[in-house]
């Protein structure tokens, strides 16, 4: 994706070995998809990314002398949970808009309508949820309790359909057996959006990102480079040499026999949501903020730039985006 690397900070997770109760898992995030249209351009793109919020800024122009009308959507990332230990990162507990996602078109709050669909083994499974007063969001507390309520044929069905598996569970009485989700829930947020004949429209959407986290990392541990999930890593968010020693240093310094002394945050950015429009980006503009000046952060970009203790910028001109950006944030533990 990028031709070099960044070395600021950095946090590890997903193919780490950590116990399940110590990690949650991260989910892609984007931007705005765009119904491609040859007169309307995207003038720039301004890309704001840390643990609290994701920020979007576009500039678009349509260069023809009349309006233009297209279908905006805003895909978020698919929600399932494949077993009983895996722990997914979602950021609010709003059944449909769990990123808590906003946007706005000239500084005016936009209605955006959504639709969510469940499908399992590839086949859509909504409406029968629905008819059964299901809710569709598999992660949520609420799901397993209708699922519960379900008749035994029910259940049946449902682990016959590929929906949901049974799962054990110690009450402190005996185990005792309960339905699981496996389905995906899929939701997008959508409207239609007019651009007028040779005008420029600014259209900002903001949400909660879904941020993987472990409590604390094993990036400086002895032997690390021998582990498997090692070189994976320093390729995913471009680690270097600097970047390394320093984590390093830092568990030396506290004599620990595991990682240094680091929690770990992880967002995981689709850039590519960036393409789908004529043409490419006039004015790219990426601003990542690790939040914490103590903190450290790496990802790969080219020409990054620091512009202030905790947010680094990096510009393109004529860009079009590709593949995903990973981020990696290590926050310094109270010792």
């Amino acid at each position: 994706m990028w031709k070099s690397a960044i070395t600021l900070v950095i946090l590890a997770v997903a193919a780490m070995p950590a116990h399940a109760n110590d990690s949650s898992a991260e989910l892609s995030t984007g931007g705005l998809i765009f119904v491609q249209n040859p007169d309307v351009e995207m003038r720039s793109e301004d890309l704001f990314i840390s643990a609290r919020e994701v920020h979007v800024r576009y500039r678009f122009f349509n260069s023809s002398p009349r309006d233009v009308t297209v279908l905006v959507a805003f895909p978020m990332p698919e929600i399932q949970v494949h077993g009983p230990d895996e722990i997914i990162s979602v950021p609010t507990e709003d059944a449909e808009n769990f990123l808590a996602f906003a946007t706005t078109v000239n500084g005016q709050p936009v209605a955006t309508k959504v639709e969510q669909r469940v499908t399992a083994v590839g086949i859509d499974r909504t409406q029968l949820l629905r008819s059964l007063a299901v809710p569709l969001a598999p992660h949520l507390p609420t799901t397993n309790e209708a699922l519960a309520r379900l008749p035994a044929d029910k259940w049946q069905d449902f682990l016959r359909l590929g929906i949901a598996e049974i799962e054990e569970y110690d009450t402190g009485r005996g185990m005792q057996k309960h339905l699981a989700p496996r389905w995906g829930l899929n939701t997008t947020f959508y409207w239609e959006q007019t651009f007028p004949g040779l005008a420029e429209v600014v259209i900002e959407h903001r949400y909660k990102p879904s941020v993987g986290e472990t409590v604390q990392t094993a990036l400086g541990a002895p032997n690390e480079s021998a582990e498997p999930w090692y070189e994976e890593y320093k390729a995913k968010y471009c680690l270097d040499d600097e970047f390394l020693a320093t984590v390093d240093r830092a568990r030396r310094a506290t004599n620990s026999r595991g990682g240094a002394p680091y929690s770990e945050q992880r967002i995981d950015y689709i850039l590519r949501t960036g393409a789908n429009w004529s043409g490419p980006i006039r004015d790219f503009r990426l601003v990542v903020d690790k939040g914490e000046p103590d903190s450290l952060v790496s990802f790969c970009g080219e020409d990054v730039k620091k512009i202030s203790d905790t947010q680094f910028e990096m510009r393109r001109a004529d860009y079009t985006p590709d593949g995903n950006l990973s981020v990696l944030i290590l926050k310094r533990l109270q010792q």
